[in-house]
């Protein structure tokens, strides 16, 4: 049985191999795949979008968002904090989270986006 969706000869563009690899060995992706882990869980998916439409939530707005317990939310966002995703605040007996840059919030925007449209894993 032949395999459509492979070469049938091994040959390669040298000059393209080259400049991609030259661009790959300058990118961290370890800490870039470390982002995507964090916001792979669905939970952490829906807190970093909330964290999107607002500038900041408590603790509080987070859980009933997305129908958990405090902790539960505190977890999720803590883990958000750990990576350098998001950052908190507190005032007074309350504990406000933003996420840190808005390219962060274009990566999930985009993500959301796209799943709109209906492209991706079916």
């Amino acid at each position: 049985m032949k395999n459509e969706d492979t070469c049938d000869i091994f040959c390669y563009d040298e000059d393209k191999v080259n400049r991609v690899r030259e661009k790959i060995s300058k990118t961290d992706f370890q800490d870039m795949a470390q982002i995507f882990k964090v916001i792979a869980d669905h939970t952490r998916l829906k807190v970093a979008y909330a964290l999107c439409d607002e500038d900041e939530l408590c603790v509080c707005d987070v859980a009933n968002i997305i129908g958990s317990t405090m902790a539960t939310a505190s977890h999720h966002l803590r883990l958000l904090r750990n990576m350098g995703i998001a950052m908190y605040r507190k005032d007074g007996k309350l504990v406000f989270y933003s996420l840190v840059d808005e390219q962060f919030k274009q990566i999930i925007r985009l993500a959301i986006e796209h799943q709109k449209e209906g492209v991706g894993v079916e």
